[in-house]
């Protein structure tokens, strides 16, 4: 599927496993994340993501002692949210019982009014008003 057309035309929010596959060169998604990479070098797409992207993102490089791949992940992640992203990741928690980092990037989806999401978890329950997509629909 074209990437414009599995992502429509609103911003998209990117999952954790999103900058894990483009840093890490992960060859079953590689090809889908540098389209994703390129369009929003372009400007032809608006991404977020939430802070706790850096998070999850830094536990296994810090586990390693690879300092270098810790600091790549820094270099590309360096946003942050408040609380009334927390109270609306809540929200999501109580209502749709996700879990707590999914409640999170779900958030940061809704607060930055994104109508897509892309990520690599077929588990998400759906989400009024924000459409998941799969990187396996964009290979």
């Amino acid at each position: 599927m074209a990437l414009s057309a599995a992502l429509g035309a609103g911003p998209v929010a990117l999952d954790t496993a999103v900058f894990i596959y483009l840093i890490e060169e992960d060859p079953r998604h590689l090809r889908a994340v540098e389209q994703l990479f390129e369009a929003i070098a372009a400007g032809r797409l608006h991404a977020v993501t939430s802070a706790l992207t850096l998070l999850e993102t830094l536990v296994v490089p810090y586990r390693a002692g690879d300092a270098a791949l810790a600091g790549r992940y820094e270099v590309l992640l360096t946003r942050s949210r408040n609380r009334p992203l927390l109270r609306l990741a809540a929200q999501l928690r109580a209502q749709s019982r996700v879990k707590t980092p999914d409640a999170i990037q779900l958030a940061a989806a809704l607060a930055t009014r994104c109508t897509t999401f892309v990520t690599g978890d077929r588990r998400l329950p759906a989400v009024p008003g924000l459409r998941v997509v799969h990187l396996d629909e964009l290979d």
